[in-house]
């Protein structure tokens, strides 16, 4: 008989699928990785287990404990699967620019909910950084997650992520395009991919208001640049320590309007019902469409699924009181 043990085992090894009507005016091959396959329907449940396996190995998260992480939703669902699985608490600490989906998610399966505001600075003590980190440090037998800066996330991606895409297009990969938040995905993906390959371009689908971009091209940490946005998922006002800058060949800035529109369009023109930041990649890859011959293979991750959004990117109305649609 052929059976997972538990839900944790059917994480990984997701589809790549073909993208047809919106990359019509792209010569390349254009391949989805497709990560609402995972049991917690995105990308981070892998950096979630990964995370929590290396922390039990060395002794960092101990029998009984209480995992807390700051969130914007996806990690904190992975976690809180692994968690069920293992026996532990969970409080997820996450900003209200978050959708209220992602909330009712997270209490759904038993994670304790904190909700922060988001327009404070990364230091300010009610932004969700402080917080989680103060929670940790006030919770007995706690273990503070912190996927920024937690080495275990590139690595889940370097060991399972890269080496799925490299097989599955059987090394004929050209360009890998990802959206960039903890920067765990492209920073492992990337170093995988140019040790098979140093001439695989990788691309990072960056946001208005965050520093990532300007930072890849001048090495300056750009206040200005910092300002709020309402894009889910990428972009950053920190650099965290899981962005390795030099893997990246550049980044392409996506707007929060194209963002959401083209989150409705993947669900309206591919049937594909993924998240916020899949609208921000699959923009950001018709934007880079100069770059791409038709003899490439360009593959763009979409890290969630559209049910986190329907409150929002999938809500005419709220739409409408954006100025997105008319």
């Amino acid at each position: 008989m052929e059976y997972a043990k538990n839900i944790l085992e059917t994480i990984g090894n997701t589809p790549l699928v073909k993208l047809n009507k919106l990359t019509q005016e792209i010569p390349a091959l254009v391949l989805a990785k497709y990560e609402t396959f995972n049991p917690g329907n995105s990308v981070k449940d892998r950096m979630a287990l990964k995370m929590i396996e290396d922390a039990e190995a060395d002794g960092r998260l101990k029998p009984g404990g209480t995992i807390i992480e700051g969130t914007s939703g996806n990690t904190g669902m992975g976690l809180a699967l692994a968690a069920i699985v293992k026996g532990y608490k969970m409080i997820c600490v996450i900003a209200d620019k978050q959708s209220k989906e992602k909330v009712d998610i997270l209490r759904a399966v038993g994670s304790e909910v904190i909700v922060c505001p988001t327009n404070v600075e990364p230091d300010d003590p009610r932004s969700y950084y402080s917080t989680s980190k103060r929670l940790a440090e006030e919770t007995p037998n706690a273990w503070y997650v912190n996927q920024y800066d937690n080495p275990s996330n590139t690595k889940a991606h370097y060991e399972t992520t890269g080496p799925e895409i490299w097989e599955q297009t059987d090394g004929k990969i050209t360009h890998f395009v990802v959206g960039v938040g903890t920067g765990g995905t492209i920073s492992g993906v990337g170093k995988y991919l140019k040790e098979k390959n140093p001439n695989i371009k990788i691309w990072g689908i960056d946001t208005y208001g965050s520093v990532f971009k300007k930072y890849h091209e001048t090495g300056i940490f750009d206040e200005k640049e910092i300002y709020p946005y309402i894009t889910e998922g990428i972009g950053e006002d920190i650099l965290p320590k899981n962005v390795n800058f030099e893997v990246i060949d550049g980044f392409t800035k996506v707007t929060d309007k194209d963002a959401a529109v083209y989150t409705q369009r993947l669900a309206k023109e591919e049937g594909m019902f993924v998240g916020n930041s899949a609208g921000a990649a699959i923009k950001g890859v018709l934007q880079l469409k100069e770059h791409f011959t038709k003899d490439d293979v360009v593959v763009v991750l979409f890290h969630d699924h559209g049910s986190r959004y329907v409150g929002k990117m999938f809500n005419d109305d709220w739409m409408k009181a954006q100025g997105f649609i008319e």
